[in-house]
């Protein structure tokens, strides 16, 4: 269980990250990247990662 909760809070931590830079970066313009996109990119990666902890939390 101890994995699966790590996974879950690893996951809210990122879902939160990229909210903020989804949120709050909308009028920074960065010559590479947007910051609003890399803010998606990150919910999106969180929320694969609370998936991974509740389906390793089940699996047990």
């Amino acid at each position: 269980m101890k994995r699966a909760a790590e996974h879950c809070a690893t996951g809210a931590g990122t879902v939160l990250g990229g909210l903020a830079l989804w949120r709050y970066t909308q009028g920074v313009e960065l010559p590479v990247v947007s910051l609003p996109k890399v803010g998606v990119l990150l919910m999106c990666l969180g929320a694969a990662e609370i998936l991974l902890g509740l389906y390793r939390a089940v699996r047990r």
